[in-house]
């Protein structure tokens, strides 16, 4: 199964970063992320940039509006996220669990769905396709690498 950790955080946990050893953050992370590897379990994982940089597209007018950051309350975005693939919701507690975070983040933990979720439509041409989708993105991201 897979699972998505997302990192959220509260205005306070936004406040304290600020002040904190960053250096002791990115190895502290570093050793969560190597841990993650060794173990086999990781699939992919990002910090993102600040939410001033990004924007958001939304769809409940006549026709999509983008509106630019910062956006929404702390609490609601991410700064985040691993992808890890384990045996069970029990097993991904547990990483969970050992991320290196402090007070005022959290990790939102959510199972990646996967064909098994969409059995009744398994003969829809798109989801018939998801396979080849991914094959054609590793491709095109080995590709971009060399």
């Amino acid at each position: 199964m897979k699972y998505m950790l997302i990192m959220r955080q509260t205005d306070e946990a936004v406040e304290a970063m600020k002040t904190a050893d960053f250096e002791s953050i990115i190895n502290a992370m570093g050793q969560f992320n190597e841990s993650l590897v060794k173990a086999g379990v990781l699939l992919d994982g990002d910090g993102l940039s600040d939410a001033s940089e990004g924007f958001v597209v939304d769809f409940s007018g006549p026709t999509p509006t983008v509106t630019d950051g910062p956006y929404g309350e702390t609490h609601e975005l991410f700064n985040g996220f691993w992808t890890i693939q384990v045996s069970s919701k029990e097993e991904a507690a547990e990483w969970a669990k050992r991320a290196p975070l402090s007070p005022g983040q959290k990790l939102e933990v959510r199972r990646i769905t996967d064909m098994s979720d969409f059995e009744d439509f398994a003969d829809n041409e798109y989801l018939r396709s998801e396979d080849e989708w991914r094959e054609m993105s590793a491709e095109h991201r080995k590709g971009e690498q060399a």
